[in-house]
Formats: structure tokens, sequence, C-alpha cells
């Protein structure tokens, strides 16, 4: 399919390394396609080609309404929507027979995004992706970045090495049950909403497999305390999942886990490390503390990461009268659910 000159193709299995140099965030990569369609989800992938030349990729995925012969779509972390984009995605989207597709660029808030352009392109009803990240740059010395350290950080760092808590990487099977007995068990002292085992184990196995993730573990006096799955992914690791215990909190595992994985950072080529989501700044006058994220947020902060922010999340809409009423049906959904905690 061609407009002036830029043209799409699909990508044969062979266009995998291609497509991952093309690509800026894990959530399009090839593994994570892979990982969807092993779920029963519907993957579209499109290679962008100007002047016959592999220029971008785009992978949007495709769920199920329950119960109804629609679809929604997702495609997170790609790059920023234009009108050649926007009629493609029309395209995919209709045939299949999306209300809507969600689409959460990998683009920072400085870029001055015109949504105003599109006149399918509202802001997002209910945004999957935080709009604001932690990056913490590894480039500088061990000492520099310890010097940078808020205080509290510091102690704790230390705290857990003198206590004996040991960090390592353990990709075995032992250790990712581990995780996810643990992954079970902060969900639930946390309440947050979390994937279920079978969601870990088919990620694992298809990311594992060409090392685009790693598993870290925190152990002391032979107990795991923590456990975090970290994506690799160009030269930036990532932080999506982690898991600790209730147990032993006063030894600061947690604390220690980041340290040395910023250290297996720099020692494996990897020059950042994406926290995977904070809370924006607060407002004026006030804070975030009551935000049920507050913790997490806090505890990133003392590494003194660079607080990002991206120009949101938008949904391309081509059934509006059924779009109206997922909005309706998705906000009773979630009041329920928060009800129930």
């Amino acid at each position: 399919m061609t407009t002036g000159n830029l043209s799409i193709r699909i990508p044969l299995d062979s266009d995998e390394s291609l497509w991952n140099s093309l690509v800026s965030h894990p959530l399009q990569s090839w593994a994570w396609g892979e990982f969807r369609k092993s779920m029963g989800i519907t993957v579209v992938r499109l290679l962008v080609l100007e002047n016959e030349k592999p220029t971008d990729a785009w992978q949007v995925s495709f769920h199920r309404v329950p119960k109804l012969p629609y679809t929604i779509g997702y495609f997170p972390k790609g790059p920023t929507p234009d009108d050649f984009m926007i009629e493609e995605l029309g395209k995919i989207g209709r045939k299949n027979n999306a209300i809507f597709i969600q689409i959460e660029p990998n683009v920072l808030s400085d870029f001055k995004f015109q949504i105003e352009n599109f006149k399918l392109l509202l802001p997002s009803h209910h945004p999957l992706f935080t709009k604001y990240t932690f990056i913490l740059d590894i480039t500088k010395s061990e000492e520099e970045l310890l010097k940078s350290f808020h205080p509290k950080t510091r102690y704790n760092i230390r705290l857990a090495e003198k206590r004996g808590v040991k960090i390592a990487e353990d990709n075995s099977d032992s250790a990712f049950e581990e995780f996810v007995r643990l992954s079970k068990e902060t969900t639930e002292r946390q309440g947050f909403y979390a994937h279920n085992k079978t969601y870990q184990q088919t990620l694992w196995k298809i990311f594992s497999k060409n090392h685009h993730a790693r598993l870290f573990t925190a152990t002391y006096e032979g107990k795991t305390l923590a456990a975090w799955i970290m994506f690799v992914f160009h030269d930036t690791l990532y932080y999506p999942y982690g898991a600790s215990s209730r147990d032993h909190r006063d030894v600061m595992a947690p604390n220690l886990m980041l340290w040395d994985i910023i250290k297996w950072g720099k020692q494996n080529g990897i020059t950042s490390i994406d926290l995977w989501g904070a809370l924006g700044p607060p407002p004026a006058g006030g804070s975030n503390e009551k935000d049920p994220w507050y913790g997490f947020h806090r505890f990133k902060e003392g590494y003194n990461p660079k607080l990002i922010e991206f120009i949101g999340s938008y949904d391309l809409v081509f059934q509006p009268l059924l779009y109206s009423l997922y909005k309706l049906t998705d906000t009773i959904r979630w009041k329920v659910l928060n009800f129930n905690k």
C-alpha cells in the first residue's frame, strides 16, 4: 500500500532484527508482539517504508470486547501520530471492527503535538500508561551516582549491605516461581490489580529466551525478599514488574536491589534506566501523598532520576456511539472495582 513516497508492508519473521532496530520501546518490540499473540490477542504489525526503505514500525494489538463482535485497539509507545499513520490505523481499525484505537506515543511533551489537527483523535478516556516516568542516567561514575541520591536512600543501601542482603541476577525456574509467589503477595497486600500466573509465565518464557528480560532477586538469611523482572532493550533497562515480601522490611532490600541493578547495567553497556512510571509534579502548595502510588514514586525519587513527561494518551475513534457507551460502562466498572477493594 503506497501514499506518495510512503508505503507499508507486512513484515516477515526474518524481519525481527530490523523491526527491533526501528522501534524505541519494549512494548513495540517483536517479542512483545509474540507474547500478545501467545495470549490469544490479534496483533497487527506494519513496516513503514519511505522510497522503499524501512523507516518505522508500528505494532497494534486488538482486544475483543466480551460478548460483542467488536474490538479495542492498543498502540503503545509508538512514534508521533501524523496524517499517514492516522489513515493507515483507520484502515486496520475498521478491518478489525474496532470501536477505537488507543494511541500512547513514546514522544516527550516538549514536542508540540496538535490534537486538533486530527478530527477522529480525542484525549483518552482511560489512559493505560502514566503520562510521566522517571529516567535514571547511569553513565556517571558509581561515586557520582551515590552522591546524587537522597541521603535516606544512601543510608538504606548501606544498611542493606551491612545486614547481609544479597542481590543476584537469577533467571532460573525456581527464581521465577519466587517472583510469582511474591507478586501475588504484593498485590494482595497493596490492593492493586495484577496479571495472573499464565500471563507472567508466557511473558517470561518469550522475553527471557532472547535475553530481553532479566530476573533479579534479593535474599536475606536464605529467604527471597524481593524479585524484579527488568526488560533490556537497546541501551536501556526498564522496570515493569517488581514484587516484595512483607517480611524483614527493615533490612531495606529493594534499595540495594535497584543500586545493584544500576551497577549491573553499567557493566553491561546500559546507559539509562526507565523506572516505568511516576506521578506528575505536585500541584502548587500541595503534594501527591494521598495517591496510592505515592510510596513507589517516593522510592524511585530517592535515586535522583529525571522526571519525564510524554505528550499523553489519545483515542482514535471509529464508532462514536459505541465509544460513548464504552466510556459509560468503563467508568461504572472501575467505580465498582474500587468500591469492592
